[in-house]
């Protein structure tokens, strides 16, 4: 049976607390040790029994993409060792990220349409993935469909969901990423602004699913200046701030798509997912949750392993797409 297994997980800044989230199910425990375990060995205890649970890990991905200084430690989390059978373990260690709540959710394949225009032949095959088509000197004029405050109003700073219209000419995988070329030219020597990687939070059939559109999960970047008791605007990040001021129709320069290290490894469709992000650095999980839970994809329809996904969050009203996991919850039980 296919399986979707959700941490969600909250790293106070400043604190090794765990927060535990408004109406959070009762902890998924595996044996005698609950994931929602205390920092110690309680926590090493934890860790160590949901890798037997997973068993062995076909892939285990560790994202941490524009995560705060804070939540830096969730990447001391996890430790991929490879073995001599080639299969991949996960292997706490000690310190990082702290389960504050789980809930397993059992998920069949969705999705009524079939989402198989866009597959390589087998569909599990990487080696047409398409990477640098667009370069700097010649980049893809993509256009804004949308921009989507997704956090609530106690949230750590601002998220938003960007979804680009690229019809079609600008494909990419899961996994993959999009350079942004902000407008105008930098101050200190009036060159133009360098590219800014960002992860694809979407499927490459996009969110509306016609492979038309992709999308990007982007945190504003601010500085609070203690002598000004505000914000700086001289050291606001460029980039983010200019997607997360984008309204429909606006035009965004971009480069790519870039990357093949976080693609998934689908040949063998018994192959185990360990997911761990903070912050915006959920964005290609999503992407691997659409295809493999969402989505009618050849990848979907052949699935048996399971996907562990734990999510880093400051508070209840920084998680993201938490909509999302809980209507594949329901619509998926």
């Amino acid at each position: 049976m296919v399986k979707l297994a959700l941490a969600l997980t909250a790293v106070l800044a400043g604190s090794a607390s765990a927060f535990a989230p408004q109406n959070a199910p009762v902890a998924f425990r595996t044996g005698d040790v609950s994931l929602d375990a205390e920092a110690g060995a309680k926590r090493k205890a934890a860790l160590k029994t949901l890798k037997k649970a997973a068993g062995a890990v076909g892939a285990v991905a560790l994202a941490t993409a524009g995560v705060p200084p804070a939540f830096a430690a969730a990447k001391d989390a996890v430790e991929v060792v490879e073995t001599v059978d080639n299969t991949k373990k996960m292997v706490g260690l000690g310190a990082g990220v702290v389960a504050a709540g789980a809930a397993a959710l059992t998920l069949t394949k969705g999705g009524a349409a079939k989402q198989d225009f866009l597959e390589a032949e087998p569909y599990w095959d990487q080696s047409t993935v398409p990477v640098n088509v667009y370069k700097n000197k010649a980049p893809f004029t993509g256009k804004v469909v949308s921009t989507k405050r997704i956090v609530g109003p106690k949230a750590t700073g601002e998220t938003c969901h960007i979804v680009i219209d690229h019809k079609g000419d600008f494909p990419y995988w899961e996994g993959q990423s999009w350079g942004v070329i902000p407008p105008g030219n930098r101050e200190k020597d009036g060159k133009p602004h360098a590219v800014r990687l960002y992860s694809i939070a979407s499927s490459r059939y996009g969110d509306d699913m016609t492979g038309n559109t992709g999308s990007l999960c982007v945190r504003r970047a601010t500085y609070w200046c203690p002598e000004l008791k505000a914000d700086d605007p001289a050291k606001k990040g460029i980039c983010s701030n200019f997607l997360c001021d984008t309204k429909p129709g606006d035009e965004v320069q971009m480069t790519g798509p870039a990357g093949k290290v976080m693609l998934m490894p689908e040949e063998d469709p018994t192959t185990d997912y360990i997911m761990v992000a903070t912050g915006t650095g959920i964005a290609p999980y999503r992407g691997f949750i659409r295809r493999l839970f969402v989505e009618n994809t050849p990848a979907a329809e052949v699935y048996k392993g399971q996907a562990w996904l734990f999510l880093g969050v400051a508070n209840s009203d920084a998680l993201l797409y938490d909509d999302e996991f809980q209507e594949a919850k329901e619509k998926f039980p």
